[in-house]
């Protein structure tokens, strides 16, 4: 699926707020969109899940800058990052635009982030905020989820998560994304017989679905990474963050941040008013 993004320069300046063009960094999936290309003089090694030819093949009828795609300097299978680069604590930087809600180990992500950056290194992350995309209706996901993912090795996206995802899927007025202030009618993405299809091939032929499999809004995920790292599961807490009121917001991790600087609590309350807020939204549509 493609993106709609908010105003291009405001969001880059938001995940590069934190990188330091001088150092050398890794930009995971940037696909034909890199945040940090290198004809703009940025240092960066590309991971991806392919070449850059089969890249441009994959896109070619996707109307997109097809010359945007930049070269691909480690194709990744599954390895740790530190595997793939044969690197550790090497890297200044992360640059990571919704990744991690794709992989099914989220923990096993971070700590393979931590892994080849050096101890100042950053990750920057952009992640969709779910009450404004297609994942409207899907729960946060809970911490517990995330822990007993990790904790199983989880390498592969279940039958019932990629049943989760297409089911509840949405567009908002025809658009995966929206504003805030969007109150467009609801539609279903995908159809019950495509569903079927895609958990029987997910079940009988382990294959790989590629699917959002986490959810969140942005004080749930800021409240979930002090709680992994209370709980001793990441050495990483947040350096840095920007809700800027789209349908995305951004977040800079680090082994030397200091965390959110609010209390448990009060993250809590926060993650309820978001999800008062999501709930007045679909009240208004409905009415």
């Amino acid at each position: 699926m493609q993106y709609e993004s908010c105003d291009a320069k405001n969001r880059a300046d938001y995940i590069l707020a934190n990188i330091d063009k001088d150092g050398i960094g890794i930009e995971i999936g940037p696909s034909h969109r890199p945040l940090a290309p290198k004809r703009m003089g940025y240092r960066t090694h590309v991971i991806d899940h392919m070449t850059r030819d089969d890249l441009k093949i994959k896109y070619e009828n996707a109307n997109v800058a097809l010359e945007n795609i930049e070269e691909v300097d480690f194709v990744w299978r599954g390895e740790s990052y530190a595997e793939l680069t044969q690197q550790s604590g090497y890297y200044d930087w992360i640059i990571a635009s919704h990744v991690i809600e794709h992989v099914p180990d989220m923990i096993g992500f971070l700590t393979d982030c931590d892994e080849i950056l050096k101890d100042e290194g950053v990750l920057s992350l952009a992640i969709p905020d779910s009450r404004f995309c297609f994942d409207h209706f899907r729960p946060v996901s809970s911490l517990g989820s995330v822990i007993d993912a990790s904790l199983e090795g989880r390498k592969l996206n279940s039958p019932g998560m990629v049943a989760e995802f297409l089911l509840n899927a949405v567009k908002r007025g025809g658009t995966i994304t929206w504003p805030r202030n969007n109150t467009n009618e609801f539609s279903f993405i995908h159809g019950i017989e495509g569903v079927r299809n895609a958990v029987k091939k997910v079940t009988e032929e382990r294959a790989y679905i590629d699917v959002h499999v986490w959810c969140f809004t942005p004080h749930w995920f800021r409240l979930m990474i002090e709680d992994l790292y209370a709980l001793g599961f990441i050495n990483m807490r947040e350096i840095d963050f920007f809700d800027p009121g789209t349908h995305e917001f951004y977040i800079t991790l680090g082994s030397h941040g200091k965390g959110p600087g609010m209390s448990r609590l009060a993250l809590l309350k926060r993650v309820n008013i978001e999800q008062l807020r999501a709930d007045a939204a679909v009240q208004c549509s409905n009415e």
